[in-house]
């Protein structure tokens, strides 16, 4: 068994395991700079995951062959253990709950992530009037919508960010981990739209690609400058809809947020009932962990559909490994 943390040209397959064996909307986020691969000799497949305090933190489920996850998932309890580690893996699908419960993890769900059709996404009808509206102001105020390369872009990108944060408070830090990036080995796999006023960037989002049976994009990493006009979001969200409909994109995916489409019927066997509470208790009042209404109200927008996603713990339900996952993604 092997760990080979920071250089991903180690692995030149590593996408190719994320494209063949990935059915998790938000698996490309797996190559995320910083993240850590666990590999097993002979398995065609990985396990990515970050430090945190006394746990490994996994994102996703065992990219591998069926055949082999078990197999790959139970070398990494091995690895694990070795290092005086336990595991928390965090935006586990419906389908990886067998696994899991079977290498003796409890599983807990822990948020919903949403996705649209864009076979038959369409603008029209009284529910989209409010999103409808909006776009119009954005327009009606000059913004301009374009697909764009990142390298051209990306230091008016910076200034963007800079704006985006002092508008969210002093003290607040990007989140990584469980949101994508921009940049890195795999930039170019990626595409980015951006919105423009009289010249000046004043938001983009960038989406990755989604693989797996539901393949698509998935919206990703977004920033807008503070103080703009309302509606640049949805503006641009609504011209890279367009431009995938057009290509025949299936699916838009929004991506995972916790705390959220919480139902007692989605628990797996054996769950957790006293983390289920403090999930619980989180999806009314866990805006200081996570920013999860915020989200929410604008994935909402544009009436997806929701799928339970799940948190895996090796050793038992733990708060502290909760915290981890957190601290992981820089929001604590």
């Amino acid at each position: 068994m092997s760990a080979i943390e920071g250089n991903v040209e180690e692995l030149p397959d590593l996408l190719n395991v994320i494209k063949n064996y990935s059915d998790n909307p938000s698996a490309f986020l797996a190559l995320n700079t910083g993240n850590s691969f666990f590999t097993q000799p002979g398995i065609e497949g990985i396990i990515s995951y970050r430090r945190s305090g006394s746990y490994l933190v996994q994102i996703g489920g065992a990219f591998a062959p069926a055949d082999q996850q078990s197999e790959l998932l139970a070398k990494f309890k091995q690895y694990a253990a070795k290092e005086k580690r336990k595991i928390v893996a965090i935006q586990l699908q419906s389908e990886d709950l067998d696994l899991y419960s079977a290498e003796g993890f409890t599983v807990n769900q822990v948020g919903a992530s949403y996705a649209v059709n864009l076979g038959s996404f369409t603008l029209k009808g009284s529910k989209f009037m409010q999103l409808r509206n909006k776009i119009s102001r954005a327009t009606r105020a000059g913004l301009v919508v374009a697909e764009v390369p990142y390298e051209d872009w990306r230091l008016r990108m910076h200034s963007v960010d800079s704006s985006w944060l002092k508008s969210k408070g002093k003290n607040t830090k990007p989140l990584e981990f469980l949101v994508g990036e921009c940049g890195g080995s795999f930039q170019e796999r990626r595409r980015l739209f951006v919105g423009v006023i009289d010249g000046e960037l004043v938001g983009y989002i960038s989406y990755s690609p989604v693989y797996g049976r539901r393949s698509g994009w998935l919206h990703d990493l977004s920033r807008k400058i503070s103080g703009g006009p309302p509606g640049i979001m949805e503006a641009i969200n609504r011209q890279a809809i367009s431009a995938f409909q057009a290509e025949a994109v299936p699916w838009l995916h929004f991506g995972f947020t916790p705390f959220t489409g919480l139902k007692e019927e989605c628990e797996p066997v054996g769950y957790s009932k006293w983390f289920r509470w403090v999930v619980g208790q989180l999806s009314v009042r866990g805006d200081f962990v996570y920013p999860s209404k915020t989200q929410l109200a604008y994935k909402h927008k544009w009436e997806p559909e929701a799928s339970s996603e799940y948190i895996a713990f090796s050793d038992g339900a733990s708060i502290i490994g909760f915290l981890n996952v957190f601290r992981a993604a820089n929001a604590l």
